[in-house]
This record gives structure tokens, C-alpha cells and sequence, in this order.
């Protein structure tokens, strides 16, 4: 058998389909903004932060992973260069898992480090991706087999069969741009990916000083404004909208109740947008926002809160030096 072969478990249109599905269920059922802003606050119109991450906009995001202002990254680096050591010693994985796999660039510290392993089965939406990050990673690592899932994360899984203790990675702080009815559904999905000896590895961004996190999301160079603002440009060229990017403003703000920054694009003039593929014009008043992410920040008493009632118990608390980021490894209960 091939050391690297590709399982599709999303239909060919399933890509289209979703972006039709969240730009209608977004634009025309707008929602609540939550407990930490007042009856009567306005409704907000919504994109879901997937859409970002074209060719275009994955460029852009790895630029603003080099910004100054932009610390995950690093912070996250940081522990696992650390870390890595003793993330191998504790789990002894012989099968890693990575959800949102992307480019597998961070994978490689703990892929030097698990010197047990078999198996990696990196897990995204975008198969070019994961076949470049297969080839290279095999190119570096010939007695590596790579399985890799053509997969939404987020719509459940069903894991290729591979040996175990197996150690299921979501790095990135990614979990943060769900909330919190969706990480309990997501967590619960986890820990049915897990049997007694395998551990999950989860990456989350801290609470910390609202000006730092909110720097973070709107750097002086504007970098992430463009990011912002590639949802809308995606739109139009996949769906044929006349959405015109100059006519929006990126908002980066901090939600102190949710405990989540927010980003968002900020109508400045009152406009129309057509929508030709799913025969829609969505009206926007001058100021109105519409929100493109959600990105809590955590404590860890509420990680280990929430992971408990996935039924995982938290074993081990990372930090960088810092106290920015934290890792997390948890267990089946």
C-alpha cells in the first residue's frame, strides 16, 4: 500500500453548497448578539470565518501570523517546541490526528517528537493542501504513513483504521471561533473519535489585557482588514455579488460578557448587495456591521470545565512563558 492516500468524505459539491447555504442563512435570518449587549440591540447579519480561507486569503493569514501584533502563533510555537518532549512521553502516540490541518507546518514538532509514531491523518476541507503537506511531509519522513481526510471536522468524523493510543490535535486556537453550543457539540464528536489510552491535544488562546487582543485583530499595517474583507470577495466570485470591499470597514472588538473578539464589516454608506446565484438583494443601513468571526478566549478552569462534560479529563496545562496560549492535553474519562 501507498504510504499516502486521501479519503473524500465531502461530496465534490459540498463546498459550493455550504457557501450557499451560510450566505442565505446568514444575511437573511440575522442573530442575537448575545447576553453582553442590551434588549433591542439591532440584529447582525453573519459570515462564517471558513469562507476567509481561499487561496487569497490563506496568503493573508499567513502574513498576519508574522505581525507584530499577532502572538498566537508564536505563543503556540513556543510551548510545542518546549513541550513536544513531554506532550510524546504522556500520550505515546502511535497515530496523531490533526484537525484543520492546513499546511501541517506546527505538526512537524511533535512529528519529530513522537518517536513511536505510525500514522498521521490530517484532516481538511481543501485537498490541495493536504496533498502538498503529505508529499513534503513524506519526502522528510519516508517510514511515515499519511492518511488523509478530504473532511469537515466540525460535521463529525469517522476515523481510518490505525494503531493506537492515537493523539487527536486541534491546534491553532481554532476551537474559539465556535461557540459555545457548537464547542460542546464539537467536543462531544471528539470524544467519540476516542477510545481508553488516546488523549487529545487542544490549542487555546487566553484571556488577557482587551487592548493586546484587540491589536491582534487589527493591525497598524491593516493586513487583517484585507483578510476581513476576502469573505466578501469570495462571495463575489463565487456566487457573482457586487459586494464592493471599499464600501465596508474591518471592526475588531472585545466582548467582555462572551469573553470573545469579535471582527466585523462595517456598512459606510447605506447600500444594496446583489446576490445572483441565490436570486438575493440584502439591504445594509450605513454603520450596520455585518460579523465575519467569533474568537473566544479562555480560562482554564473553563476548559477543564468544558472538556468534563465531553467527558475528558484535562491531565495537562501548557503555557507559554508568557501565560498567552495555552496546550492542553485531556483523556478519556
Amino acid at each position: 500500500m501507498s504510504p499516502f492516500h486521501v479519503t473524500r468524505t465531502l461530496p465534490e459539491d459540498a463546498t459550493d453548497a455550504a457557501l450557499r447555504a451560510d450566505v442565505l442563512l446568514g444575511l437573511t435570518r440575522p442573530q442575537d448578539l448575545g447576553p453582553a449587549f442590551p434588549t433591542g440591540t439591532p440584529l447582525l447579519k453573519t459570515l462564517p470565518p471558513k469562507w476567509f480561507y481561499d487561496a487569497r486569503g490563506s496568503e493573508l493569514f499567513e502574513k498576519i501570523t508574522e505581525l507584530p501584533e499577532y502572538y498566537p502563533t508564536r505563543a503556540e510555537r513556543e510551548i510545542l517546541v518546549a513541550r513536544a518532549g513531554e506532550i510524546a512521553s504522556a500520550t505515546r502516540a502511535r497515530t496523531l490526528v490533526e484537525l484543520g490541518s492546513g499546511s501541517s507546518e506546527k505538526t512537524r514538532h511533535l512529528l519529530d517528537a513522537l518517536t513511536g509514531l505510525r500514522t498521521y491523518v490530517p484532516v481538511d476541507v481543501s485537498e490541495s493542501a493536504l496533498t502538498g503537506a503529505g508529499q513534503a511531509l513524506l519526502a522528510e519522513r519516508p517510514g511515515l504513513e499519511v492518511h488523509a481526510l478530504i473532511a469537515d471536522f466540525t460535521a463529525g468524523l469517522t476515523l481510518p483504521e490505525t494503531p493506537g493510543p492515537r493523539l487527536v490535535a486541534f491546534l491553532g486556537g481554532t476551537i474559539g471561533n465556535l461557540v459555545p453550543a457548537e464547542r460542546e457539540v464539537f467536543l462531544a464528536s471528539v470524544r467519540s473519535l476516542l477510545t481508553p489510552g488516546d488523549a487529545l491535544l487542544l490549542g487555546t488562546d487566553l484571556v488577557k489585557e482587551p487592548s493586546v487582543l484587540v491589536a491582534a485583530y487589527d493591525d497598524a499595517a491593516g493586513v487583517t482588514a484585507e483578510f476581513d474583507k476576502n469573505v466578501l470577495a469570495v462571495v463575489n466570485r463565487e456566487l457573482g455579488a457586487d459586494f464592493d470591499l471599499d464600501a465596508f470597514a474591518h471592526v475588531a472588538l472585545w466582548d467582555t460578557g462572551n469573553e470573545w473578539i469579535e471582527m466585523r464589516l462595517r456598512a459606510l454608506t447605506a447600500q444594496t448587495v446583489k446576490i445572483p446565484a441565490l436570486d438575493l438583494a440584502v439591504d445594509f443601513a450605513a454603520g450596520e456591521e455585518l460579523r465575519t468571526e467569533v474568537s473566544a478566549k479562555f480560562r482554564e478552569s473553563g476548559v477543564r470545565r468544558e472538556l468534563a462534560a465531553a467527558g475528558l479529563d484535562l491531565t495537562h496545562w501548557w503555557t507559554d512563558e508568557e501565560g498567552r496560549f495555552a496546550l492542553s492535553l485531556s483523556r478519556v474519562r
